[in-house]
């Protein structure tokens, strides 16, 4: 294997990389002899849960990487197309480790895989990936074991009846303002438009639908709802069809982004911090993580609703982790990652879409109205901008505000988060490209501009 290769494709908590000479069949056999010997000295069980999205190369890597697994005596139970929080449901409710090859919502020409313990446990840098990719590196020869069995299996509709098992019997049998529910998905031709139809049948509403034909080249729009040029149709379909709520999925459907009844785009921090309560109202005082780029209206939120709030770093594996350590309840990310302590610790974005839509049954509001409370400051959103020396950029923004007097803080807990009285700011270096990715909050609409102007003027 190409060195080079394996370290840029094997990142902080996930591997992701170009089908074409880097994310390759030889390398998901590798991985797959990698991860296999990886589960045996973690004296995990001896089968391994594979599920897959609809991108073109998705089923041909997932065999190579079975074949990997095989070849150490190890079984696999290949479950198909799946999303990847129903890879996790599969993993946490038969207690096995599992993969998911998936480039989440990056473009056709890439995938990925993520990987899991049993009972859906993260594996990132530090749990597992660094030894995996020393082990992929060393390419030692495979010693001579007895083959594995392949098991083929459906769990779509045990996932839905686990989901909707977390919520009382009656949440979604209701009406809605006298009336049914109105709700506009978009899929985005990811793994939404597989999950979506089998849970959305469950529920008393009218469904109108966006893309939700498989198709990992992706012809209508990138599935990456954080870009607001993504959602646009979705806002849109709204609009038009009178829906009380939008939803949003990426290409794995691990993630799900909100939109409100006049078409405007929901900050997935104000969802969070609505999970948040409504996770403390069943779990008093409990533990809430919220990742250090969410409003800080969600600390606010789970301190007056009694609960303690945690701030974790950027990423999934380090969440997960954090919320074992604490015991939290439920955790949420600016990204629109929401982790669930009855979902195993994962993230699920059919889950936090199912708790947007039964507050709304709960309150019988709009969701405007529902939100308004958790959207207290101004936020610019993530802005990502290429940069070749991000420390050198990263310096020069510090340097500069050393001299600033609103100034009251600077952490790294990831990248660099510099805190005054009315805003804040968080700069941190992409795990996957020569990014720098810029989020600001101020008191003031002006203030956040003011303050991102500069400091995207320092990076440029």
């Amino acid at each position: 294997m190409d060195s080079a290769v394996v370290q840029r494709i094997i990142k902080a908590y996930d591997i992701r990389g170009l089908v074409d000479g880097e994310l390759t069949e030889e390398f998901a056999f590798a991985a797959g002899v990698a991860f296999a010997r990886f589960l045996e000295l973690s004296r995990e069980p001896a089968t391994v849960i594979i599920g897959e999205d609809m991108r073109p190369s998705s089923a041909e890597l997932a065999t190579a990487f079975a074949d990997g697994i095989n070849s150490q005596s190890f079984d696999v139970v290949r479950i198909g197309l799946a999303s990847t929080d129903q890879l996790y449901f599969a993993s946490g409710s038969r207690n096995l480790p599992g993969a998911m090859f998936t480039a989440s919502h990056n473009p056709a020409e890439y995938n990925g895989i993520k990987l899991c313990l049993s009972g859906a446990r993260p594996v990132g840098q530090e749990s597992g990936l660094a030894w995996i990719k020393a082990e992929i590196l060393k390419g030692a020869a495979l010693p001579l074991r007895t083959v594995g069995k392949v098991h083929q299996e459906d769990l779509l509709s045990d996932y839905v009846e686990f989901l909707l098992s977390l919520f009382p019997h009656d949440t979604f049998n209701g009406q809605y303002q006298g009336r049914k529910m109105r709700i506009a998905i978009d899929a985005g031709n990811g793994m939404g438009g597989h999950t979506a139809p089998a849970v959305m049948a469950n529920i008393n509403a009218e469904v109108s639908t966006l893309y939700f034909e498989l198709d990992g080249n992706f012809p209508n729009h990138e599935a990456n709802p954080i870009d607001p040029k993504n959602v646009v149709e979705l806002q849109k379909l709204v609009v038009e069809s009178g829906a009380d709520i939008g939803l949003a999925f990426d290409g794995d459907a691990d993630r799900c982004f909100l939109v409100d009844e006049k078409g405007d785009l929901v900050s997935p921090s104000a969802l969070t911090a609505l999970i948040a309560e409504r996770e403390l109202k069943k779990n008093p005082g409990a533990t809430i993580i919220h990742n250090l780029i969410c409003s800080r209206a969600v600390p606010e939120v789970v301190n007056e609703n009694g609960g303690v709030a945690v701030r974790s770093r950027v990423g999934h594996s380090y969440i997960k982790q954090l919320m074992s350590e604490k015991s939290a309840v439920f955790g949420g990310e600016h990204s629109g990652h929401f982790y669930f302590k009855d979902f195993w610790r994962a993230d699920s974005g059919m889950l936090a879409a199912l708790h947007a839509v039964a507050a709304l049954m709960d309150s019988q509001l709009k969701l405007s109205e529902l939100l308004k409370s958790y959207n207290r400051y101004f936020l610019s959103g993530e802005i990502n901008t290429k940069v070749q020396d991000q420390s050198a950029a990263i310096e020069k923004i510090r340097t500069h505000f050393k001299e600033s007097d609103e100034v009251l803080s600077f952490d790294e807990l990831d990248g660099l988060t510099v805190t005054a009285k009315t805003w804040w700011f968080n700069v941190r270096p992409s795990n996957t490209e020569p990014l720098l990715r810029l989020n600001v909050e101020a008191d003031t609409s002006a203030q956040m501009e003011k303050i991102k102007s500069s400091v995207l003027a320092m990076m440029h």
